[in-house]
């Protein structure tokens, strides 16, 4: 019996041996799929991570571009706005050159009215002509040279 059982127990023994080296390959080949499985997942986070990154890249251009349209956009109206504001005060001094040429020539039509004969023989009273028959001679009575000048100003000499 004694022999039965060491044989038995030897038995067991090899069993219990060849179950440990069965669970261990058993564990062995978990432990490798786990290792492949924890390869592929972190292999589509690299590939996801670098997709996040290209597109942000994308991005970052597309906004870099839309900004340099935006600053040319806005310096050309900038630029459009200096030059409307520089025709703005040449308009101006035209204006007030002309406002004073008008005021100039009102008041020597005032002054000829009101002279006793009005400055002919005829003793009819100056009236400003209608401007649709004006002369040269007639804009400028007196025969000024600076009155038939051209206005000239420039956006240069206003400084706000």
């Amino acid at each position: 019996m004694a022999s039965s059982s060491g044989t038995s127990s030897g038995s067991t023994l090899l069993q219990n041996s060849g179950s440990e080296e069965d669970l261990q390959a058993l564990m062995d080949q978990r432990k490798r799929k786990r290792m492949i499985s924890n390869r592929e997942s972190a292999r589509r986070s690299r590939m996801r991570k670098q997709k996040h990154l290209d597109d942000l890249m994308a991005q970052a251009a597309q906004l870099r571009k839309e900004n340099n349209q935006i600053i040319t956009s806005m310096n050309v109206t900038t630029q459009h706005y200096l030059n409307i504001e520089a025709e703005n005060s040449v308009l101006r001094a035209q204006f007030n050159e002309l406002s004073n040429r008008l005021q100039y020539l009102v008041e020597i039509v005032s002054f000829l009215n009101t002279s006793s004969n009005g400055g002919f023989d005829s003793g009819e009273p100056w009236t400003i002509p209608d401007t649709t028959s004006i002369s040269d001679s007639l804009m400028n009575p007196l025969g000024l040279l600076y009155l038939s000048q051209p206005i000239m100003a420039s956006p240069d000499i206003f400084q706000y």
